[in-house]
């Protein structure tokens, strides 16, 4: 059986610039008039000829997404237990060598506690659990404990942490979790080595491998994504959604989702290779929609308020709101901590699920129920 490493490996970098160099209009217009899309149809909706299209691509992108998730849009939220990192990311503000000097934290379970219940309090059933990349501080039984707790305040408790092991996945499933984020940050294995240059991060099959083990340990929920502005957004766009196919044929009891984070902020020692404009995230995301059409797809605080508003009816099925990416930045140290990195979008949640629904879309705080796992 092929394995995830087997099938990107079929796939190249000079096999996709090529294939998405030589798409024409007229392969654009069919890739949008089809039903079941190849991978060279993902390669012409990414291709610039396909930017002249977005309206339209945008007019099927709304189409699908009704059809397969209805006008809803789930909301959550991120809470931090750790800034303690011991990876070196470049782009990051939690790597060690970042240059950062505020206060690095691990949350005590009254602490956590704290956390979740400030965030239950304005109405949230879906929570995101995150750490640095410190295994031996955000240990497997802290992460056990982590995630007990926020079951006694979540319906839907999910992690964004460092990779793991199955038997790590699993163990974290049977006290109740549902859901693994883990972002590739790219596929491109130069860039990737180049940028990650200390800690677990630094072993890229490793990494590449987890949701897929994630999922055999039993989570309902699967979360990928490039960090967008490492490297050319196309490319890693049609790596992305080769993973993501796969995980939906090998991991087919598990929710597949993409998540579009752009870099916007970073230390000032890294200065972002590949920038990616709006109409860029925008043509990414639509084409993601029309190749993957049963995928979530997550767009997170990162992104600015009036510009996440515009995404609404784009395909998006998951937002994140009055978001603090600072370990206790909701009850109990405020400001006092080291931030991952900088929101855009600070509005209240119970803003932003007043603009969802002007939009005319539903805000979903609990989109089912555990009972339905059984």
């Amino acid at each position: 059986m092929e394995n995830l490493v087997q099938e990107l490996a079929a796939w190249p970098r000079e096999r996709v610039e090529a294939l998405i160099a030589q798409a024409q209009p007229h392969d654009v217009d069919a890739a949008i008039a089809r039903e079941e899309r190849s991978v060279a149809d993902l390669a012409a909706l990414l291709s610039p000829h396909a930017r002249p299209r977005l309206e339209t691509m945008a007019h099927e992108a709304q189409r699908l997404t009704r059809w397969h998730f209805g006008r809803t849009i789930g909301l959550y939220a991120p809470i931090y237990l750790s800034n303690v990192c011991a990876a070196d990311c470049l782009y990051c503000g939690f790597a060690t060598h970042s240059g950062n000097k505020e206060r690095r934290i691990t949350l005590e379970p009254d602490a956590i506690r704290a956390e979740c219940k400030s965030l239950s309090a304005h109405g949230f059933e879906n929570v995101l659990l995150l750490t640095g990349e410190a295994p031996n501080v955000a240990t497997i039984d802290y992460l056990v404990e982590a995630v007990s707790i926020a079951n006694e305040y979540f319906s839907s408790v999910s992690i964004e942490m460092y990779a793991m092991d199955l038997e790590q996945y699993t163990r974290l499933c049977e006290a109740g979790l549902e859901g693994v984020t883990l972002y590739m940050e790219t596929y491109d294995r130069e860039t990737y080595i180049r940028v990650h240059q200390a800690g677990v991060k630094q072993d890229y099959e490793h990494r590449l491998n987890a949701l897929e083990r994630a999922g055999q340990a039993g989570t309902w929920k699967l979360n990928l994504g490039v960090l967008l502005g490492l490297f050319d957004w196309r490319v890693d766009a049609l790596w992305m959604a080769l993973h993501a196919r796969y995980l939906q044929k090998h991991c087919w009891r598990s929710a597949v989702a993409i998540s579009f984070p752009r870099l916007r902020h970073a230390p000032q020692r890294f200065e972002i290779p590949a920038p990616v404009s709006d109409a860029d995230l925008v043509h990414m995301m639509l084409a993601m929609r029309l190749f993957l059409p049963e995928a979530g797809m997550v767009v997170s605080t990162r992104e600015s308020a009036e510009f996440r508003d515009r995404l609404i009816p784009l395909g998006v099925t998951f937002m994140s709101a009055g978001s603090s990416t600072r370990p206790g930045g909701y009850a109990t140290c405020g400001e006092e901590t080291l931030e991952q990195f900088e929101i855009e979008d600070s509005r209240p949640p119970e803003e932003v699920a007043r603009v969802i629904a002007a939009a005319g879309y539903d805000p979903v705080w609990k989109d089912f129920d555990r009972a339905f796992h059984v």
